[in-house]
C-alpha cells in the first residue's frame, strides 16, 4: 500500500494507525473507534467480496458506548491481495489472531462476524483454542453458517437450485482470470445483481450501492479463492468450544447465500444460544436490520461484561 490509494471510490489511510502486516506480509487496512480506556473490545469482521464499510450503520448505532475494532480481510477493501495459496478461511483465522496480539492484546473481547467474518471466527476457535478460552467474552454469528455452502441454492426451485453452487464456482473462475487494474465494471452493472442475490424486500438505495462499490474494491482473483474456501468450510464440531458462552445467531429469513436452515444448525449446537429471524430481511443484516443488529450486539457486548 504505498500512498493513498484510490479503489473503487474510497481512498485508503496508509498510515501506521490504519495498517496490520501479518506474519507473511500482507497488509490489513484497520480502523479503531470508541473509548481507548473500555474494558472490552467489540471485534467487527465483514464478509466475502465486502469490507470494514459493512458495519458502518451498526457502529454509528453504537456510537462511544464501546471500543470497536475493525479491519478489511486479505483481499478485500484496503487490504493487500491474498498471497497465492492464502485465500483460505483458516488464513483468515491466523490474521484475526495476530491482529489481536497486536491491537488488542489485553482484555475481554466480543466478536461479531458477518457471512464469511462469522466462519473465520468459527475457524479461530478450532485453531486458536486458547485465545478463544481465554479472551472471547461473547460471540455474534450474523448471517452465516457452519458447512454445507456447497449445497446451497440460492433460493430457486428444482434444476436452477441444485445448479447454484455450480453457477457460483463458474463465477469465481471468471473472477480470477479478471486483473486487479482491468477497467472496472460500472456500478450500474453490478448494483441489480446485488439487490437480487443478497437483499430481502424493499432494500435501501444507498445500501445495494454500498454493497456493489465494496464488491468493485475487492481483489479479483481473492475472491474466487475465498470463494472455494467458502465451498469447503465445516466447523460444525468447532462451535462446541463455544458452549457456556454468551452467543447471538442472527438469520434473515430470505437470505439466499446463507439460509436460515444453516443458521439453525448453528442454534442448534448453541443450545444456550440466542436465535433471532427476521421476517423479510435477507443475506445483509448489518444494513437491512442496522438497529435490530446494533441492538443485539449491544446487548451481547453488556451481558459478556457482566458475565465476566
Amino acid at each position: 500500500m504505498r500512498g493513498v490509494k484510490q479503489r473503487g471510490t474510497v481512498s485508503w489511510d496508509p498510515s501506521g494507525e490504519h495498517r496490520f502486516v501479518t506474519g507473511d506480509g500482507t497488509a490489513l487496512h484497520v480502523e479503531m473507534s470508541g473509548p481507548a480506556d473500555s474494558e472490552l473490545t467489540l471485534v467487527l469482521v465483514h464478509g466475502w467480496t465486502q469490507d470494514h464499510r459493512t458495519w458502518d450503520s451498526v457502529v454509528a448505532r453504537l456510537g462511544d458506548s464501546v471500543r470497536i475494532l475493525r479491519y478489511d480481510l486479505r483481499g478485500h477493501g484496503g487490504s493487500a491481495p491474498a498471497k497465492p495459496g492464502t485465500a483460505t478461511i483458516p488464513t483468515l483465522a491466523n490474521d484475526l489472531a495476530e491482529l489481536l496480539e497486536d491491537r488488542v492484546p489485553n482484555g475481554p473481547i466480543v466478536l461479531a462476524g458477518h457471512s464469511m467474518g462469522g466462519m473465520t471466527i468459527m475457524e479461530l476457535s478450532r485453531s486458536h483454542p486458547d485465545l478463544v478460552a481465554r479472551r472471547v467474552a461473547g460471540v455474534a454469528f450474523v448471517a452465516t453458517s457452519s458447512g454445507e455452502m456447497d449445497r446451497i441454492t440460492l433460493g430457486l426451485p428444482g434444476i436452477a437450485g441444485s445448479g447454484a453452487a455450480r453457477f457460483e464456482r463458474r463465477l469465481a473462475k471468471l473472477l480470477a482470470k479478471q486483473r486487479r487494474d482491468a477497467l472496472p465494471l460500472p456500478l450500474s452493472v453490478v448494483r441489480p445483481g446485488a439487490r437480487l442475490l443478497v437483499f430481502g424486500r424493499r432494500p435501501r438505495r444507498a445500501d445495494v450501492d454500498s454493497v456493489a462499490e465494496q464488491l468493485l474494491c475487492a481483489h479479483p482473483a481473492s475472491v474466487a479463492g475465498f470463494q472455494d474456501a467458502i465451498s469447503r468450510h465445516d466447523c460444525r464440531v468447532t462451535l462446541a468450544a463455544l458452549l457456556g458462552k454468551p452467543v447471538v445467531v442472527l438469520s434473515g429469513e430470505q437470505d439466499r447465500l446463507c439460509p436460515t436452515t444453516h443458521a439453525k444448525v448453528i442454534a442448534d449446537a448453541l443450545p444456550d444460544a440466542e436465535f433471532v429471524r427476521y421476517p423479510g430481511a435477507g443475506h445483509m443484516l448489518p444494513q437491512e436490520r442496522s438497529e435490530e443488529v446494533s441492538d443485539r450486539i449491544a446487548a451481547l457486548v453488556r451481558c459478556s461484561s457482566v458475565a465476566r
